[in-house]
């Protein structure tokens, strides 16, 4: 079953930069035959009432979604905010606006003071947020749409091996990393571009991103919501708030009595089980914690260092310096043939010195943003590696506040959860109490 899970992964996950190459990026115009190419376009948007609207609907499934998983514990009430969610959220607005894309709204407003952002979008970046930081990630338990339609394929959830989980888990660092820096820097939205289910809200998408949904369906099938748990770059922020937050959805109402009932109850791996002694080897792992520690600088800064080498070919994403190279290896080999793009911008009456002076401008952002972008991996990888070496004291079965998504499945496993239900007598908790003791 390993194995299979390996190969699933690499399947779908890894197929996802390789499938964003193939896509055509800049598609050629057709100025004779009259043919109009059909395109994937974001939603007509609507009236600002309109947008007010969601942002109504968005906080009242969000308090519903609060209520269900901390004060109703009730699997059955959140899974019918998830469905209400994935046909609002999903189907009707098509996906647009959602918090996972605001990410990059709110990135190219902090870094390009021309853009003004909508009111509706700070809100839809904000609001799921500001519920983590007190209630935990019920945004992902019943209202985002991205989730849902991932919850809905979830049949036979198989747990991923923990050397994948934590190799896995530090894409969405990387993937939001590089979403604000193509946001910051004008190139473009990959986040919405790459959106493996858009396409199904939308009815159409091209084939390559139908390809990487299909297959990302089905291989949630067997690995519970692979995209929230391993490529998501919403997930990162909603992480730290969730970690930081005061009250948070627990397995059972009150003293977890060490059944073990719940222990295989969690699709997603977010439940910690018991861990009272010290491991063997503190020593050895007190050593490798100091000398990550000791390293922190050294991988960071070389984080960065090899980022910023990068930054030629990341700034080529960005559509003016596409074109200012194009024009320069045309202008240097006038045996090339001119492309569609450089033939509209020779008539658009813009000189090659302005455009090449822009295209510097683009660039040296790019060298900054890299070598942030570096540092930030770097730090993240490095406070990761650390992490793995702290040993921590824990009584009961809990909660991993950063990871679980408040999505109510393991309430029902607790027997204490039981009986405050009314599904079992007292008397059968003593029972089982007794058979453990």
């Amino acid at each position: 079953m390993k194995i299979l899970i390996t190969a699933l992964l690499t399947f779908c996950l890894k197929p996802a930069l390789a499938l964003a190459q193939a896509i055509e990026r800049f598609p050629k115009p057709d100025f004779e035959s009259g043919y109009q190419r059909l395109l994937l376009e974001t939603p007509v948007p609507r009236s600002l009432a309109l947008e007010y609207f969601d942002v109504f609907v968005l906080w009242a499934a969000l308090s519903l979604a609060s209520w269900f998983a901390l004060k109703s514990r009730s699997r059955r009430k959140m899974f019918g905010v998830m469905v209400f969610s994935l046909a609002y959220f999903g189907f009707f607005r098509k996906g647009c606006i959602c918090p996972v894309g605001s990410v990059q709204n709110v990135s190219l407003a902090l870094f390009n003071t021309s853009y003004a952002i909508p009111l509706t979008a700070i809100a839809f970046f904000a609001l799921p947020l500001l519920f983590a930081l007190f209630f935990g990630r019920v945004f992902c338990a019943g209202v985002c749409p991205l989730g849902a339609i991932q919850d809905a394929v979830v049949l036979k959830p198989t747990k991923v091996p923990s050397w994948i989980a934590h190799i896995l888990g530090f894409l969405p660092y990387a993937y939001l990393g590089f979403a604000v820096l193509f946001a910051a820097t004008g190139a473009g939205f990959i986040i919405c571009q790459y959106d493996p289910f858009v396409g199904f809200f939308r009815f159409g998408a091209s084939f390559n991103m139908i390809v990487l949904g299909a297959s990302m369906l089905l291989l949630g099938t067997v690995v519970a919501r692979p995209y929230c748990r391993f490529l998501c770059p919403y997930g990162v922020l909603l992480n730290w708030m969730s970690r930081l937050s005061k009250w948070h959805a627990t397995i059972t109402p009150s003293e977890c009595i060490d059944c073990r009932l719940c222990e295989e109850s969690c699709p997603f791996g977010a439940i910690n089980t018991p861990s009272e002694a010290p491991p063997l080897d503190r020593r050895k792992r007190l050593r490798q914690m100091a000398i990550l520690i000791v390293l922190l600088p050294l991988i960071t800064l070389g984080s960065g260092w090899v980022m910023s080498r990068l930054s030629a070919p990341l700034s080529r994403q960005h559509f003016t310096v596409y074109l200012a190279d194009q024009i320069m290896r045309e202008n240097a080999d006038t045996t090339l043939e001119r492309s569609e793009e450089s033939n509209i911008f020779r008539a658009s009456g813009v000189t090659t010195d302005e455009l090449f002076q822009e295209a510097g401008i683009i660039r040296r952002k790019y060298k900054t943003g890299s070598w942030i972008l570096g540092i930030f991996l770097g730090l993240m990888l490095s406070l990761k590696l650390i992490n793995l070496t702290i040993h921590r004291r824990q009584e009961g079965y809990k909660t991993d506040s950063g990871h679980c998504l408040s999505c109510a499945r393991c309430f029902s496993y607790c027997p204490i959860e039981q009986v405050r239900r009314g599904e079992i007598d007292p008397d059968e908790l003593v029972s089982i109490q007794q058979s453990l003791n």
